[in-house]
């Protein structure tokens, strides 16, 4: 029966642990970490690169409207005098329908994008917006593994550490 490391630490942490590497190795490509940790994350980042490859073309496109507020020249929403029931006046800002086509995931893909997102963690940017990582992994990692059979990631083996003379390796996207 396989089973996996336990890597020193309790159930929690270590569940933990290992879902902050592997959202850095899907974020930055690589990490530098020991050998026992590498192992462990090679087996999730590559599970959910080939459950993206999967699922990669199963979505449709839909075209649908949303209202956005219209926006002049100068990029500063267009406003109109309005007035209230008891008469008071205030200005309300001028919406407008657009038609998108936006993707829409199929059931399976959908599934898949959930199990993803319950094995990393939430991202921002510099910026404090969201990183959406799952869109990534489906539209941008995917493609460019989708002719491998396997094998989505490799361990580069630095040497001891310092301190704890733990082996040190990087792990990284192929």
């Amino acid at each position: 029966m396989a089973e996996n490391r336990k890597l020193g630490r309790t159930a929690d942490h270590r569940m933990a642990m290992l879902k902050n590497l592997t959202t850095s190795v899907i974020l930055h490509g690589q990490i530098e970490t020991t050998e026992a940790k590498a192992k462990e994350v090679k087996s999730l980042v590559d599970s959910m690169i080939s459950l993206a490859i999967k699922e990669k073309d199963n979505y449709e496109t839909v075209e649908k409207k949303i209202s956005v507020a219209k926006v002049n020249e100068n990029g500063t929403k267009v406003t109109e005098k309005a007035t209230s029931k008891n008469g008071k006046e205030f200005y309300k800002v001028v919406r407008e329908e657009k038609t998108v086509e936006v993707k829409k995931d199929n059931p399976s893909r959908l599934a898949a994008r959930r199990k993803i997102m319950n094995g990393l963690n939430k991202v921002k940017d510099e910026n404090g917006n969201n990183i959406d990582l799952p869109s990534k992994l489906f539209d941008e990692i995917a493609p460019k593994y989708a002719d491998r059979k396997g094998g989505y990631t490799r361990i580069l083996k630095l040497g001891q550490r310092r301190g704890d003379a733990a082996e040190a390796v990087i792990l990284q996207l192929v």
